[in-house]
Formats: C-alpha cells, structure tokens, sequence
C-alpha cells in the first residue's frame, strides 16, 4: 500500500527515493503545472530534485516554491493542476513522504491515489527536444496575505509561537508579526533538525506552560513540521487539547455543522451538529465538500473550507490569537463540556495485518467498539509502525472499561 491516511510516507531511503523518481512522470499525466513545496528536512531537497527532474524528463512544467508550509501549498494549487508537498509531516526526521493536492486545497481522493499507484508503473519519457520545465515561485506571500486579509488585528497581543523548527518558521512568524500580535518564537529556525518530536502532544511541550507565564503572554501557537496541524496553550499555561480546540473554533465561527473524526470527543455533539469520518483530513475535507463550514481532527489539524480544504496551521494560529484577543480562553475552557478521552500508541511493525485480523476492512480506519457509556476505536497508523487506542466515557471508569475492552480484542487476537 503507498498511500496511508495521509500522503505517502517512508523513512528516507532506496525506496523512498525510487518512489520519487517515478511520482514525477505519474503527475506529469495530469497535464498543466506541478506546484512543489517541501518542508526543513534535510532530505526534501534532493526529494524535490528527484519528483522535479521526472515531470521535466516527461515534458511537465515545475512550479518550485521551496520551502513553505503545507498549507501554503495546498492554498497555491489553485493556480496549477497538482500540488505536491515534500513532507513527513509530525514523523521523526528520519521520515520523509509526499502529499498531493487538488485546486481546491483538498489531498487526493482514494480513486485519485489509485490512479497515481497505476500511473507509477507506466513508464513515460520524452525526446530530447521536448523537455518541460521548472521556475521558481513565490506561493508564500499570497498564502499569507489571504490569511491576514481575512482575520483581525491582534492588538498587540502577546504570543509564545513554536514552529518546531519546521515550515512553519516561514510563514506563522510574518503573519501573526503582520496582524500586530507581540510574538516570542521559540524553535523558528530552519535549522532541518527538529529540537524536539516534530507532533506537537503535551508530553513534548512541557516548557511551553512556564514561558506562557512567565511572559505574561495570552497563550501559545505549536506547529508540527510542515505547519499543517496547530495545538494551542491558554493564559495559564494550559494545553488545551484538540477536543478543546475543535470546540472553541467550532462557538468562535458560530459554526452549526461540524465534520470530524471518528475518535473525536461526543462533546462537540452538545454545541454542533456532527459528520463523521475515518481518521485522516482526506476523509474530513471530502466531506467538507458536501457538508458542514468546519471541520477538523483532534491531532490539531483544523480546515476552514471557505479558505481552502487543507488543514492550515498558520490560519489556526491567527484565528486562535484573534479568539484569546477578544476573549478570555481559560474561561470558556473551564465552561465546556469534557469526558476523559484516553488514548495509547502500542508500536507494532505488523499493525496492518493485526488490524485485519481482527477484521477491520481498512486497518487505518479500524474498528469503533461502542457501550452504553463509551467508545473505544482501534486503528493502525496511517503515518507510522503503530496502532492507536482512543476511549472516551462518561466518567473516568467508563472510559478505562473501554479502553480495555479494546485492549483485550488486541490481546485475544494475536493469542489466537
């Protein structure tokens, strides 16, 4: 399988860099111009030379926009036929993949995912005199004018900002410094190294609290590392989960129906209509076609259909700074409602075929166990060796019994 619920992903490697010698002639098929953008890795450069010297060999046009964050990407499609962002995104740094993007910002569909497999394994080159070619563009400063022209002055406002050391460093420090806010960056150099895990998850950020206080600041903004996702700290130096989040934005846009994930909290249910889908922002921007003016995962990554189908950590970021200026977060936080959400990762190299084993039709979609006062799904990572346990209940017993409901259906199958 090439394609897992977020582009394609490998750590970097023959495998990885056949995959992008061959993507190049692949996309070339779709005609028209290739918009690619990359990431800090340190392997997204010659990845990029790799996908770029394939569609060029096959008579394609090269739009390099260098590096930028994946929305900025997804944002600049809208002017070519194909995006194509260089990015492993909150994997490890020995990780490296790609992700494509369709005009409307929206990643490719499985039928189109399908189509790219089938194209790989058609070998296309033209003569010597026939060769497309490759500029370089800026699809940074366009991206970041539409977000600024679409939200508020901050006044001002005081910001911790953590890009990670990731794409974001490019785009989040302009833009919130463009809407007066008071920033302090924290990890915003393209140093290609990841200071710390590139998954902005509280056990990573531990610092993050001490500095909102200390600076006296309105909270903290936390990118992964092709800015696609954004968590985010209150006034007190709390992180506020993705549940929290998908919420707040949810009352702050005054949006009625909301898409999400199948492992979101059943709090969003109290203040919104709900679609769900499998894990994965295809699955929630596809919908957001049809349905709904907002949607987003409890990983932090948040679409904003009206701007593009591309979750936008820069755009969250803004949209969170304008929300705590005209707000008091901690507050609204404290008002919401809240179960206990428990989630695990149980790292497992033969995680696709467990999940079939115990008959999951996708492994990466999984199962959803449901009770009378929970939820349990079990799914495999579409990014990483892993299968991941989220439970939700009513109470904290609630949500351990089924949280151990899905562990035992794990333990009884590899028994078996």
């Amino acid at each position: 399988m090439l394609f897992g619920s977020s582009g394609i992903r490998r750590k970097y490697g023959p495998e990885l860099v056949d995959i992008a010698l061959a993507l190049g002639p692949a996309l070339k098929r779709r005609g028209g111009e290739t918009l690619i953008g990359r990431d800090t890795r340190t392997t997204g450069l010659v990845l990029n030379r790799l996908i770029s010297a394939g569609i060029i060999s096959a008579g394609g046009q090269v739009r390099d926009a260098g590096v930028v964050p994946t929305p900025a990407v997804a944002y600049g499609t809208r002017g070519v036929t194909t995006g194509v962002m260089i990015t492993a995104s909150h994997n490890p740094e020995e990780y490296n993949g790609f992700k494509l993007f369709n005009p409307d910002g929206s990643s490719f569909s499985g039928d189109q995912q399908r189509e790219v497999e089938e194209n790989l394994r058609q070998k296309e080159w033209t003569t010597w005199d026939c060769h497309g070619d490759l500029r370089e563009v800026d699809a940074l400063s366009p991206y970041i004018r539409a977000i600024s022209e679409s939200r508020s002055s901050l006044g001002g406002l005081s910001l911790i900002l953590d890009c990670g050391n990731g794409a974001g460093s490019v785009a989040s420090p302009p833009l919130l410094s463009l809407l007066d806010a008071d920033i302090s960056c924290v990890n915003c150099n393209l140093s290609g190294h990841f200071a710390r895990p590139s998954e902005p998850l509280e056990e990573y950020l531990g610092y993050i609290g001490n500095l909102v206080r200390k600076r006296g600041a309105a909270g903290a903004v936390v990118h992964d590392g092709d800015a696609d996702r954004m968590m985010a700290f209150d006034s007190r130096g709390r992180y506020i989960t993705g549940d929290r989040l998908l919420m707040l934005f949810a009352m702050y846009l005054g949006a009625r129906e909301v898409v999400t994930t199948f492992d979101a909290s059943m709090a969003i249910e109290e203040i919104a209509a709900v679609r769900r889908t499998p894990v994965g922002d295809t699955y929630v921007s596809a919908e957001l076609r049809k349905w709904g003016s907002f949607g987003g995962e409890p990983s932090g990554a948040w679409i904003f259909p009206e701007h593009s189908l591309c979750p936008d950590g820069p755009y969250a970021a803004a949209l969170y700074g304008e929300i705590a200026h005209e707000w008091d977060v901690a507050a609204e936080i404290d008002a919401m409602p809240a179960y206990p959400v428990l989630r695990e990762s149980l790292p497992d190299d033969q995680a696709i075929e467990v999940m079939r084993s115990i008959g999951a039709e996708s492994p990466t979609d999984g199962i959803r166990l449901a009770g009378e006062d929970g939820w349990c799904l079990i799914r495999a990572s579409g990014t990483e060796p892993k299968i991941r346990l989220t439970a939700e209940g009513t109470d904290r017993q609630a949500a351990e019994t089924m949280l151990a409901r899905g562990r035992a259906l794990l333990k009884s199958r590899k028994s078996a």
